[in-house]
Formats: structure tokens, C-alpha cells, sequence
């Protein structure tokens, strides 16, 4: 009885088992390497036209970034950069009060650096990131006239003020006093320990810390207690409008550091009466945040063969080589499937794989480093993005990437591959996968847009930054982590004679028959 009701089941199971052979036997599969990763199961097409080519950015919006850059860059392939910035400096606390017959001791200025600190036996050890270059800088703190608008008045005061990377030469118009200075610093991973009373000691993380003139803050700040100008950021905003930042390089080379601005500041430090026994004094800080408007400008020195190579990119065919540098430098295109012959509003390259309903298993683009351009090493950058450039917005690989979660120098790895280098400690080449973009282009009709392709410092962050004049084709933004990245990198295009490090675009595919 037992055996008998048993057969059903085991004639079911017989019949689904041979079902999903005849099935496998109907779908054509062949395993193809792939550089870093497992191979997927599919054919490999790689014949889509790729059309890719350089573009130099104009100005760029550089307020409201996630992090500032301040010094001087060189790099080895795209020359020097001076980046400067001008600040708005934002009380800590409004209407503050510094009690009975304050003087002002000393003044500093302190942009920490990023860093990562570490603890062992009341003894803490810092490791820097984000430092660039080694060779000593010059920087001024001076004053500044310029007031920096929260709203833009051409908007009717409806949307916010952009500044921008070429504002340089005008803020300079409207420098005052230098309020401090110091000549041939380098970054070190040394912090700072201050005495802010007789019984407490403040730890400060590395960073670039200068002394300021306590004469101008004493009459500024401590002697207009209780006057309209400290009631609120309002007023002072307009009052005491801003530092600025500017460095120079005695030598050809020099040294930048990024920095977060928020927790960037002026520390003034003071005493007062003692309320109780005015023989004594009691020690007091306030602090002047940069917490308003920040805004990066740059000077490139861009050599000659690299603004004649992106000068005239040729949009039709595509270039052998690809330029992307960070700050308000270079931007790569790819267009896919060539062109719209019959005039339909779909590349006739792509209508082709839509009728053939192919199932995608994963498609990438690898982009190879031209070796024989670049100097390798710890001046290549560790990431480059790939983004929608008429909708300036990420793919929709970034959405889905499993390590969107993962800190910054380990998350989007699926989709924004990390540079892979050879033995040599050079860089070889950026994988970048799109496979759901590429799946929805062929089996969900989405928009076949031009692609935009940058260096990132951080490819966590989502913000971008607009462009003082957009550019063809449909370049209006570009991912802030790009503004704030010094490095760059030559990478081959699709026009290069060498076959091997030819760009191309990779399709995995089913083919159900």
C-alpha cells in the first residue's frame, strides 16, 4: 500500500526532472573568463559599438561639497594645482558673553585632517588619509570683504547661491588684513594636546593648526559683547564675512590635504574676572565654526599635450586614450550601440538585441590603463564612477550593489570596481559593471543615455555638483566625489589600436531557443 501511493509522487518528480533537462538541453551555454571574477554561465557578445571620448569641465560648483581640499598638487601627469578657499565663519553660540574685563589671549584656526586614532595606554597614535604630495607649502589667513549670498538673486532668492572653482581672481579683490601664516609646513600625523584650564587638557587630531593676530579678534569679537553685530548669525554673517585661505609652493611640488568643514574652527581663547574673587582669572574659548559657505578654488597647470588631446575629442568615432581628473578637471563619455540610422529613436544596434530577447548574466565595461602614459603607483586613483549624464543620477547597478553598506573604501565593489594593479604595485585596469543597466536597456525599453565616467574619492556619496556651463552631451552635473579628488588617469579607449586594452563593452547572455 505504502509502495503504491508512493508512485504518483516518484512519476512527478521523474517528469519535473526530465522537464528542466529538455529545458537546459534548448539554452546554449558557453563559460568565458572573466578578469577578477567567477565566470558566468552565457556567451560572450562584445561586438556593440562603444563610442568613448574626453572632455575638459569649465568651472564647477564648489560650495556645499561633503569635504574641502586646501594646497598644492602635483601630479605627476597633470601638473600642478593650487586650491585655496574662502570661508564664512558662523558663531558658536549667539549673543555670546565673555565675562567682566576679558582680554583675548591667543587665536588659531584648525582644519583637522582625516584620520583614524588609536589608543594604548593613554598614548594615542593617529593614521592619516587624504594627504597628497610630501613637499613643503606656504598658507595665509587673510581677511575677507566678500559676502557670501545664502540665495541667488537671479532666482528671485528661490533657490541657493552656486559659486564656483574659477572664482579665485574675484574673492582676492576683496582681501584685508593677513591674520596669520606659516611658511614651509608639511602634514604630520602629530596631534595637539592644549591646557584650556588648570585641570582639564583637550586632545586635537592632527591637522593644520596657525596661530591668528589677537589684536583683531579682541576688537572684533570679545570688545562688541552684547552689540547687534554678535545677536546672531544673521548679523554676523555680514559683519566679520569670511577668511580666506591661500597657499603657495616654494618649490614645484607641494601638499594637499582634504578636511571635513564642519568640524573645522577658530578657537579664541580668553580670560575674565573670577565672579567670586575678581584677584583671580578663569580661562574661557569661543569658537567661530566654518560652518557657513565654504567654497574651493583651483589654478591648474594643465601640460600642453594633455588640453590639446581633450581640446577636440572626436564624438563621432571615439579617441584611443581616456583623460579623468578630479576637481574641475577632466570627464570621460561613453555612448553604446552607435548610432539611430533609421531614424526610430533607438540605435540600431540596440533594437537588434531587443528583438532578440537575450536574457543578460552580466555585462561590463573594463577599462585598461595606459601604462605607457601613466606614472603607477600610489598616484593612481583607487576608483572611478559611472553615472546617468543626462539625468545626472547613478545607474541602477548602484542601487542594487550588496556593499552599499560597506564603509566608503569598500562599498559599490560589484558595480565600481576598485583599481586592480599587477605585481609591480601599477595599476591594470577598472571594472565597472552595469548588468542590470544593460538588462533594462535591452529587455524594458529604458533610455539608451550618454555615460559619464570620473575619478572618486568617495563613491559612497550621492551629491553632485553643477557646472557653470553644461556641456554636450547632457553634461549639467557631475558626482561631487569628483570635485574633491586631485588624482587622475589615462585610460584606453575604444579607438586604441592595441586589441587587448581595447574599450568594450561585455554581454554574458542566455538565449533561449
Amino acid at each position: 500500500m505504502k509502495i503504491k501511493s508512493l508512485l504518483p509522487i516518484a512519476g512527478t518528480i521523474l517528469f519535473i526532472i526530465i522537464a528542466l533537462s529538455s529545458c537546459q538541453e534548448d539554452i546554449s551555454t558557453i563559460g568565458s573568463g572573466l578578469l577578477g571574477d567567477e565566470t558566468p554561465n552565457g556567451i560572450l557578445d562584445d561586438s556593440q559599438t562603444v563610442i568613448s571620448y574626453s572632455r575638459k569641465l569649465g568651472p564647477l560648483q564648489s560650495n556645499r561639497l561633503p569635504a574641502y581640499q586646501l594646497g598644492v598638487y602635483n601630479d605627476p601627469v597633470y601638473g600642478k594645482s593650487t586650491i585655496n578657499m574662502l570661508s564664512q565663519l558662523t558663531l558658536e553660540k549667539s549673543n555670546p558673553t565673555f565675562g567682566e574685563n576679558a582680554v583675548l589671549d591667543s587665536v588659531f584656526v584648525y582644519l583637522p585632517y582625516f584620520s583614524t586614532a588609536t589608543t594604548v595606554d593613554s598614548t594615542t597614535t593617529y593614521v592619516l588619509d587624504s594627504i597628497y604630495g610630501a613637499s613643503p607649502i606656504n598658507v595665509s589667513v587673510l581677511t575677507s570683504n566678500y559676502f557670501l549670498r545664502d540665495y541667488d538673486p537671479n532666482s528671485n532668492f528661490e533657490e541657493f547661491q552656486n559659486y564656483y572653482t574659477n572664482q579665485g581672481p574675484t574673492f582676492e579683490e576683496y582681501l584685508g588684513t593677513e591674520l596669520g601664516a606659516v611658511e614651509n609646513f608639511t602634514p604630520n600625523d602629530r596631534g595637539f594636546i592644549l591646557n584650556t584650564n588648570t585641570d582639564k587638557k583637550e586632545k586635537l587630531a592632527p591637522g593644520l593648526r596657525i596661530k591668528l593676530d589677537s589684536t583683531f579678534f579682541q576688537e572684533k569679537i570679545i570688545k562688541m559683547e552684547g552689540k547687534e553685530e554678535l545677536w546672531n548669525n544673521n548679523n554676523f554673517k555680514n559683519y566679520l564675512r569670511g577668511i580666506y585661505f591661500k597657499v603657495n609652493s616654494p618649490t614645484n611640488d607641494g601638499s594637499l590635504f582634504i578636511f571635513d568643514a564642519s568640524k573645522a574652527h577658530v578657537a579664541i581663547y580668553y580670560s575674565f574676572d573670577n565672579e567670586i574673587d575678581p584677584t583671580l582669572r578663569d580661562l574661557g574659548v569661543f569658537k567661530l565654526n566654518l560652518g557657513g559657505i565654504n567654497v574651493n578654488t583651483f589654478q591648474n597647470l594643465l601640460p600642453l599635450q594633455i588640453q590639446t588631446a581633450v581640446a577636440n575629442p572626436n564624438i563621432q568615432t571615439g579617441n584611443e586614450n581616456l583623460y579623468l581628473r578630479g576637481g574641475d578637471g577632466i570627464i570621460s563619455v561613453v555612448e553604446l550601440f552607435g548610432k539611430d540610422n533609421d531614424n526610430n529613436g533607438v540605435a540600431d544596434e540596440l533594437q537588434e538585441l531587443r528583438s532578440k530577447k537575450w536574457i543578460v548574466n552580466e555585462a561590463n565595461l573594463i577599462f585598461y590603463v595606459n601604462q605607457n602614459l601613466m606614472v603607477g603607483g600610489a598616484t593612481e586613483p583607487e576608483r572611478i564612477m559611472i553615472y546617468d549624464l543626462k539625468n545626472s543620477n547613478v545607474l541602477v547597478d548602484y542601487i542594487l550593489d550588496p556593499t552599499n553598506g560597506q564603509p566608503p573604501v569598500d562599498a559599490f565593489v560589484n558595480h565600481f570596481g576598485k583599481l586592480q594593479r599587477g605585481s609591480d604595485g601599477n595599476g591594470e585596469y577598472y571594472k565597472l559593471k552595469i548588468t542590470n543597466h544593460i538588462s533594462n536597456l535591452i529587455n524594458k525599453d529604458s533610455t539608451n543615455v550618454p555615460l559619464g565616467i570620473v575619478v572618486s574619492q568617495n563613491v559612497a556619496i550621492r551629491t553632485t555638483q553643477k557646472l557653470q556651463n553644461p556641456m554636450e552631451p547632457s553634461i549639467e552635473q557631475v558626482p561631487s566625489s569628483c570635485v574633491v579628488s586631485p588624482e587622475g588617469t589615462i585610460l584606453y579607449g575604444n579607438a586604441t589600436p592595441n586589441q587587448e586594452k581595447r574599450l568594450k563593452l561585455q554581454i554574458y547572455y542566455t538565449e533561449p531557443k
